[in-house]
């Protein structure tokens, strides 16, 4: 039915042709700019009195959108609505609830600029960026589509005299989707359809920053012919509609991507008993303190590339971002010039502009807890470059490293979640691996290296669930590099793997005497 998956290509903005079609997009949006958008119910378009606003972090008196806020009673309501349409989906063979998902994907590929021009606004991503979670978020339609219709199947058995024998897999019931603003259309996307290709009903509760891309995004499974109460929008706050959801009796699994401190808080939740004949799933992925170690044999100039990427790419609000680097001494001194004289030229400012390198951070929260601990460096190491006042109107921070940074400082063990980066300094290989997995997260991590045996040792000893050898540690792509970590940074669930349908879906043995 399908061709072979294929990684959606990205495009080149320096070519005139993507460059127009970037900018056609981002009028397009402007002109869009100030809607209301309702929640999504039973397929039923909700008012409420309550809205909240969305606003371009970068310009924060532009107003994206205005969203309605969900109350609990709402909330109960959305996971009954996807209660009662789970029969009939359940039912609805593999082959086409992955139609609609292709569906869904060719939709977005005609979109590609559109959304991608959304999240320019709304989340401040430069163009790349932006693209590339679109890219990401057709991909992972694509994917998932695929591999539903190959677990449609079941798996084979070894064959018994007398008997036929078969495990087929079903679908579980009612998700909870608790998706995050930093990837709002990839992750929101991929979350709430591996919930509904395998035949679930779903709740999506976007994070607050990011309401619009969930909003616009429904309105492209209404158009792939999601029936009503398949997927239901939720827009509102955690503190109130997440924690129905959470503790729901209805509620199957619970799927959240967000901070530690929230996926943790949501593992209790999923853990207690709250009258269920079942024991709730958590698939959890949360943050991460990701390292680059660099060997003193490395190509210095490729693992200085690779660093700044992977630590100001986005801000570095990006779970798998390189917060540290952990460099042997005798090349220490070597990159850190060469860090530093690669991350100071990065342009900063509104990236609706053409070769904006960076936007602002997410929201005034954001920037006040980054410019916190980057006074806490100071006393922790030594600034080589960043750390100055906000210039311009919107949240912005300019990429910022702290060197001469010790192990097990603040700002090398606790999740920043900006374009902080800390470097320290190893005194050997062996010093530089147990630096790299002395804190309690475990999601990505890379070495560089030109020796053999080293590399062999970090595909051992690096504890993380996603290991890149002499390249960066962000930028995973789908059936790639499958994503999730361990320790404190989630149940390893390898998004956009050939795993990742299995958590949600129940393996159900026959075996039938003849």
């Amino acid at each position: 039915m399908f061709t072979p998956f294929q990684n959606e290509p990205y495009v080149d903005f320096s070519e005139p042709g993507p460059r127009q079609k970037m900018r056609e997009a981002l009028e397009l949006v402007e002109s869009q700019l100030g809607r209301e958008y309702p929640l999504i119910i039973g397929g039923e378009r909700i008012w409420t009195d309550k809205r909240d606003t969305s606003h371009n972090p970068a310009n924060p008196a532009q107003i994206v959108g205005t969203v309605c806020r969900a109350t609990p009673e709402l909330a109960d309501r959305a996971v009954r609505a996807a209660y009662a349409a789970f029969p009939a989906w359940s039912r609805v063979p593999p082959e086409v609830r992955a139609r609609c998902l292709a569906k869904a994907a060719a939709i977005l590929r005609r979109r590609i600029y559109e959304f991608s021009a959304w999240m320019v606004y709304e989340v401040s991503k430069s163009w790349i960026e932006a693209y590339a979670d679109t890219a990401e978020a057709i991909d992972f339609l694509e994917f998932y589509a695929r591999e539903m219709v190959k677990l449609s199947g079941g798996h084979p058995t070894t064959p018994y005299a007398g008997e036929e024998n078969e495990v087929r897999y079903m679908p579980m019931g009612v998700g909870a989707i608790i998706s995050p603003w930093n990837f709002p259309l990839a992750i929101m996307a991929g979350m709430t359809c591996s919930g509904i290709v395998t035949g679930n009903t779903v709740v999506t509760k976007p994070a607050e920053q990011s309401p619009i891309l969930a909003a616009k995004f429904f309105e492209v499974l209404e158009e792939a012919s999601i029936p009503p109460g398949v997927a239901n929008l939720l827009t509102g706050y955690g503190e109130e509609v997440g924690e129905v959801l959470t503790g729901h009796p209805l509620v199957r699994f619970v799927s959240f991507t967000g901070s530690r401190e929230v996926g943790l808080h949501i593992n209790e939740r999923v853990a207690s008993h709250h009258g269920e004949k079942w024991i709730k799933r958590a698939i959890l992925e949360m943050g991460g303190k990701d390292c680059i170690v660099v060997d003193e044999d490395a190509d210095l100039e490729a693992a200085a590339e690779g660093i700044v990427a992977a630590a100001f790419g986005f801000q570095g609000q990006k779970c798998s971002a390189c917060s540290r680097v952990v460099a042997h001494r005798a090349i220490y001194d070597s990159l850190l010039d060469r860090v530093v004289s690669r991350a100071k030229p990065l342009s900063m400012g509104d990236p609706t502009r053409e070769n904006v390198a960076m936007g602002a951070v997410i929201d005034d929260v954001a920037e006040k807890k980054i410019r916190d601990y980057i006074e806490i460096g100071r006393s922790e190491g030594r600034v080589v470059l960043g750390g100055g006042p906000r210039s311009g109107e919107g949240w912005f921070v300019e990429p910022t490293i702290v060197a001469d940074v010790d192990a097990n400082a603040r700002i090398a063990q606790e999740e920043i979640f900006g374009p902080v980066l800390s470097v320290i300094r190893a005194d050997s290989f062996d010093h530089a691996l147990e630096i790299a997995n002395g804190t309690q997260y475990g999601l990505t991590g890379a070495l560089y290296s030109r020796d053999r045996m080293k590399l062999e040792r970090a595909r051992h000893e690096f504890q993380v669930g996603n290991l890149y050898l002499n390249r960066k540690c962000t930028g995973a792509f789908v059936d790639v590099q499958p994503f999730g970590g361990f320790n404190m940074s989630g149940t390893d669930s390898k998004a956009g793997g050939r795993d990742y349908l299995h958590h949600f879906l129940l393996a159900k043995s026959i075996s039938e005497r003849l």
